[in-house]
């Protein structure tokens, strides 16, 4: 009989843990963390920390967290509609709407609490990333086209805020990287909205591809491949401004034209398999970008 409730109460915990994974869209969430981590580490070399790393994960992990669980708040009439995302807990109904904003308060609150250890500046942009992303973004997704560059900007701000952490100062590397996210997140959401296009239409999502009526046509890879010449343009501007180095310029570039090269395809077959292949070398795109700006600081 114990056995029996031990047991039932080990699912229990473990549901509800992953219906917090749901709700602050875990994987997401460590991928934004990421970011911030990376631009941390690119202009503290040689003075890392590992208390404020701890500190920026913290912070950023619990502001992203409550940005995704408004969203999904916002959205639970929406989500459940919707193939990909009738299983969230809101939507499935598992968790209540009061638990929802109960759970995005208190990590708001304490995100952006332990980003200002760090200096006010790091915990108003994290403010701002939050109630951009959860009250701009969110509702401006079902009327304009125009919610893609908005929703850009809370998702290209925790670099920023890693810089910030180290440097105190907005500094060039801190735009430049904030730049990068920025443009990075075209091609790689116009991929996914294609191959989701079906699914968010049925729940209202009109304006996610940039065509004309947001028909999925090979538009979506040909404005994607002009994001990632916008990027090759980004990387020669900084590396003719001294922020990187010569082969971190040209390795980057070889990245920014293959995925350009892939957009391409998109635009010429608009196939399923082109988009997905899209997706998947944005996915592998921004963390060797990160990776190789962090080497070319280190040697």
């Amino acid at each position: 009989m114990q056995t029996a409730i031990r047991e039932s109460a080990w699912e229990s915990i473990k549901a509800s843990v992953m219906d917090f994974g749901l709700l602050v869209k875990f994987k997401l969430t460590l991928l934004v963390l990421f970011s911030t981590v990376m631009s941390y580490a690119i202009v503290g070399v040689g003075s890392i920390s590992g208390h404020e790393i701890l500190l920026l994960s913290i912070g950023g992990f619990l502001v992203t967290g409550a940005a995704n669980a408004l969203n999904q708040v916002l959205e639970r009439d929406f989500d459940r509609i919707m193939v990909r995302t009738a299983n969230r807990p809101l939507p499935a109904g598992r968790m209540t709407v009061s638990t929802g904003v109960l759970w995005a308060g208190m990590m708001s609150v304490a995100g952006i609490t332990f980003l200002s250890f760090f200096n006010t500046m790091a915990g108003l942009l994290g403010a701002l990333a939050l109630i951009s992303y959860a009250f701009i973004y969110t509702p401006m997704k079902r009327v304009s086209l125009l919610s893609v560059f908005v929703g850009a900007i809370p998702g290209a701000i925790p670099l920023i805020i890693g810089c910030l952490v180290k440097e105190n100062t907005i500094s060039s590397t801190a735009i430049m990287l904030f730049m990068l996210q920025f443009l990075w997140q075209f091609p790689h959401f116009w991929a996914v909205a294609w191959l989701a296009d079906e699914d968010y239409k049925k729940a209202g999502f009109m304006y996610f591809l940039p065509s004309k009526g947001g028909v999925k046509d090979g538009s979506t890879g040909f404005v994607s491949m002009l994001f990632c010449l916008l990027m090759v343009a980004g990387t020669l501007l900084a590396y003719t401004i001294g922020l990187v180095g010569l082969l971190a310029m040209i390795v980057l570039n070889v990245l920014n034209m293959y995925w350009a090269w892939r957009c391409w395809l998109l635009f010429r077959h608009n196939t399923r398999e082109a988009a997905r292949t899209q997706m998947f070398v944005s996915f592998a795109h921004l963390p060797l970008t990160l990776l190789v700006l962090l080497l070319d600081r280190m040697f």
